[in-house]
């Protein structure tokens, strides 16, 4: 408890300049309802920050400080599978943490379809290079 006291702290008083986000992004196409995109959103964001703090090192870091930070997310979208899945490749060629998130068919979408990804949290920098150009959801 004391380090994450120390950390706000820090971060209170901008010792740490560098800030985090993770973005979110989802596809437009499928019409999927606003209860569908928030769990398909929800799941990507879970699995990314999972996956940051499993890896361990610069990554873990970064979690742990975008969560001090404020867990800062984006929502974008993307008109269909082929967008979702080059911004999920640029992520990976970064050398970002990225989860493509498919969809297992029970409610509104086929079983197998690509519904969203996220990225990070990482750098604000960082994520911005890859979903820059994306519209907000």
């Amino acid at each position: 408890m004391c380090f994450v006291r120390s950390l706000a702290f820090l971060f209170q008083f901008g010792v740490f300049a560098v800030s985090f986000k993770q973005a979110i992004v989802l596809r437009s196409d499928l019409g999927m309802g606003k209860g569908k995109l928030v769990a398909q959103g929800s799941h990507a964001s879970v699995a990314a920050f999972q996956k940051c703090v499993e890896k361990g090192g610069p990554t873990e870091r970064d979690a742990l400080q975008w969560s001090e930070q404020g867990s800062e997310k984006i929502v974008l979208k993307v008109p269909g599978e082929r967008e979702l899945r080059l911004v999920f490749a640029a992520a990976v060629k970064r050398k970002l943490q990225a989860v493509l998130i498919i969809d297992a068919g029970h409610t509104q979408v086929p079983a197998g379809s690509p519904t969203a990804v996220a990225i990070g949290p990482a750098e604000e920098k960082e994520i911005d290079a890859v979903t820059g150009e994306l519209k907000l959801l």
